[in-house]
């Protein structure tokens, strides 16, 4: 049956991320319906090549198929579209990578302009946008789950202080003060496990 509910959102999400960690291949079905229309509108806003908004959104309930169970009970939606933000940059720098091979083996990074983050990167920001890159997601997972997700979406994904705030359920200020205290932290992590400087005094 699927078609029109109620939008009882935060409930029966729970319930259907619930039944979708147990196998339950028609609830996974459901939260399909009920939220590839504003995943895919969304990864559009973000990305103009079709090829890959659809790997990525393939991608997502792929990953939420096999990590349902991880659902902390946050609010969907925004565990939806972490893993969507993250799956879309994993799509892209394949897409990039790929289109680079074929292109010319100089190694330019001047393609840098059409990832598609708000302003240019810092050197920290495209460290952790990397997030394949092994010391980066140690020195992430290192820092607590509520930080990493600020980072992530404000990072990764690119959103603004208003729109993560939105996404995650909580006020502006906490989404400021959270980031900064997630940089701080992920810079220290990232100190331990590579000494080297990143770039500025000591």
């Amino acid at each position: 049956m699927g078609g029109h509910r109620e939008k009882d959102e935060g409930d029966s999400d729970a319930a259907l991320l619930r039944a979708v960690a147990a196998g339950d291949s028609a609830a996974m079905a459901e939260l399909y319906d009920r939220h590839a229309g504003w995943l895919h509108a969304r990864l559009t806003r973000r990305c103009a090549d079709a090829e890959v908004v659809r790997e990525a959104l393939q991608d997502t309930f792929v990953t939420v198929w096999r990590s349902a169970a991880g659902h902390r009970g946050e609010e969907a939606g925004g565990w939806l579209w972490t893993i969507a933000a993250r799956r879309l940059v994993d799509a892209r720098r394949a897409h990039e990578r790929a289109a680079r091979l074929e292109t010319a083996p100089l190694d330019t990074p001047a393609d840098e302009t059409h990832v598609g983050y708000a302003s240019t990167p810092s050197a920290e920001d495209r460290v952790l946008a990397a997030l394949e890159y092994g010391d980066v997601g140690t020195a992430l997972d290192r820092i607590s789950p509520e930080l990493r997700e600020v980072l992530r979406a404000t990072v990764v994904d690119g959103l603004t202080t208003r729109e993560t705030a939105r996404l995650l359920g909580i006020p502006e200020g906490t989404v400021k003060s959270r980031a900064m205290r997630a940089r701080a932290e992920l810079r220290a992590a990232l100190a331990q496990l590579n000494p080297s400087p990143m770039g500025g005094p000591a």
